[in-house]
């Protein structure tokens, strides 16, 4: 039976620019013909509930967007990926966020976020969201606080089970008011910027989850690695699953595909370890592609990568 997914997050268009690497202050670099530029729907709530929706779950997405040609764009993608749109509100006074993504030739890339209708996502909003009945709630903080600790809130007093990706991430996030949280999930940056620690090493890792146990009350913290892979903690005890090396074209995504991947393999009743690793699989198809939203793969491309790639 589907799972039905409550996303409360952000919606941007990015505006993807590819290039050998990103100029030093001061320098112009005229591009040659093999790199490029374009609009492409992004953000990291609209990539989870894409990567949710090609998983199968029954995904509503609650968001804000410009009454704008963007809003019409990325509302026209949302709605073909099968996502439930009732809850994704236009926005009069403030224009569709925009993210400016460039992207290296190593597949680095580095984001810079203009918020927009994003910032006016409010209480009032996910209150209505939540008559949808979700099975779950996914949160990430590239909205304001308001409207993610309201979903905790709603979340906690339903009974509704909690998942958290961590990022954007901020030394004085309010964690503790989360609740109880089900899988709390943020990449390196995020674990540094949260506890002070580097987790550069399995030492460091255990450190920093141990601390972020202290933070926010996680059944599991999950770390992402990138092309390290995942250290999982359960509060005693900890694993390290391994990435699966692939070609990497373009990482834009892979975190936001990695934890809705996770999420909708715990919520299917998969082993926390096989679901990570699952997890690693999708984020692996995902940064093999170029795009953010177009790179994301759907259920049956994650279990036959898995079926090559056993843990």
């Amino acid at each position: 039976m589907k799972k039905r997914v409550l996303v409360v997050s952000s919606a941007n268009m990015d505006f993807v620019q590819r290039m050998r690497r990103v100029p030093n202050a001061g320098e112009t670099i005229v591009e040659s013909a093999e790199y490029g530029y374009g609009y492409v729907p992004g953000g990291k709530g609209a990539n989870s509930a894409v990567a949710f929706a090609r998983m199968g779950d029954d995904c509503v997405f609650c968001t804000r967007l410009g009454a704008d040609a963007n809003g019409d764009r990325l509302l026209s993608v949302y709605q073909k990926e099968g996502i439930d749109t009732r809850f994704a509100v236009r926005d009069k006074e403030a224009a569709t966020g925009l993210a400016s993504i460039l992207v290296e030739e190593d597949g680095t890339n580095r984001i810079l976020v203009y918020p927009g209708a994003n910032e006016r996502l409010n209480e009032e909003d996910v209150e209505e969201a939540f008559t949808c009945y979700p099975d779950a709630v996914y949160l990430q903080f590239e909205i304001p606080d308001e409207p993610v600790l309201a979903a905790a809130k709603f979340a906690a007093e339903k009974n509704i089970p909690l998942f958290v990706d961590a990022g954007p991430a901020r030394a004085d996030y309010p964690l503790d008011q989360l609740g109880r949280v089900e899988i709390f999930s943020p990449n390196e940056t995020e674990t540094k910027i949260f506890t002070g620690i580097d987790p550069n090493s399995a030492e460091n890792c255990l450190r920093a989850a141990i601390k972020l146990a202290g933070m926010v009350d996680a059944k599991y913290i999950v770390i992402k690695l990138g092309g390290r892979g995942a250290f999982l903690y359960d509060g005693k005890y900890y694993h390290i699953i391994p990435s699966i090396s692939v070609p990497v074209a373009d990482t834009t995504a892979a975190g936001d595909t990695f934890t809705a991947a996770l999420i909708h393999f715990y919520l299917d009743g998969v082993p926390m370890v096989d679901a990570v690793h699952l997890a690693n699989c999708a984020a692996a198809i995902g940064v093999s592609r170029p795009g953010a939203y177009t790179s994301i793969p759907t259920i049956k491309e994650v279990l036959a990568f898995a079926d090559r790639h056993p843990r």
